[in-house]
């Protein structure tokens, strides 16, 4: 990444997390650190608990054993508005307001935050030209006149708003064709580098995860199999499973 990294140190120290009525745990004894700055992707199948150790972050989900610590802090002890104020959260499906403007939309939380009117404004106008829309055509725009491409764009400029120091993105770029997937991937990267936030990011997609990430987590079944520099996991597997997820990048 270029540049001086702003982004927060998260750790993973022997997360857990057990659903009420589940049988087994959903993630088991997690741990692994995420430096400042680092673009790390959680990849695996579906169900191996990708999700839910992202939502971990942020507090959607609380552990049931061991901690989430960012910056050293225990997020456990934040309040979980104050929190979820300062991580940024884009999902597969977007999940903007109907009713709202494109521009409401990324608005919402800079406004939850106290910031001036012109200083949205130009937050606004500036992420629009940055996800490579238009200020002028879209900032008016609802999002049901909006192409899934364009609305993703919408997505990740309204997680980027207030300059959060952890993005969490699970997905995102799950629900648009091939190539719009890859444009979004290209610029995903270049606003990254621009913004030097830390990053984690959720796909099943193998060859998404060597494309984007700086370091990649694998898990499987709850478990961390494996993580570590992309290169190394490729090049190095933990086991057979890892060495056959990454054949299929080939």
């Amino acid at each position: 990444m270029n540049g001086e990294a702003r982004g927060s140190a998260i750790a993973f120290d022997a997360t857990t997390v057990r659903y009420p009525d589940a049988t087994r745990d959903a993630i088991s004894q997690i741990t692994f650190d995420v430096a400042p700055g680092e673009f790390v992707v959680l990849l695996g199948a579906s169900g191996s608990g990708k999700s839910t150790l992202l939502r971990t972050v942020n507090r959607l989900v609380e552990p049931t054993g061991g901690r989430v610590l960012i910056d050293g802090a225990d997020a456990s002890t934040m309040d979980p508005t104050t929190l979820r104020r300062g991580i940024g959260y884009a999902i597969q499906g977007v999940g903007l307001f109907a009713h709202m403007t494109v521009a409401a939309n990324i608005a919402i939380v800079p406004e939850l935050l106290g910031w001036p009117r012109e200083r949205i404004a130009e937050r606004v106008d500036e992420l629009l030209a940055l996800v490579d829309l238009d200020p002028q055509r879209y900032r008016t725009r609802r999002p049901a006149s909006l192409s899934g491409g364009e609305a993703q764009r919408v997505g990740v400029a309204r997680a980027i708003a207030a300059e959060p120091r952890v993005l969490l993105m699970d997905e995102p770029f799950g629900a648009v064709d091939p190539i719009v997937r890859a444009s979004l991937q290209r610029e995903l990267l270049e606003i990254v580098a621009r913004i030097t936030t830390t990053v984690l990011f959720v796909t099943h997609d193998v060859r998404e995860a060597l494309h984007l990430a700086d370091k990649i987590a694998i898990l499987r079944d709850g478990r961390l199999v494996q993580f570590g520099a992309k290169n190394d996991i490729r090049d190095r597997p933990a086991d057979r499973g890892v060495a056959d997820l990454m054949s299929l990048a080939t």
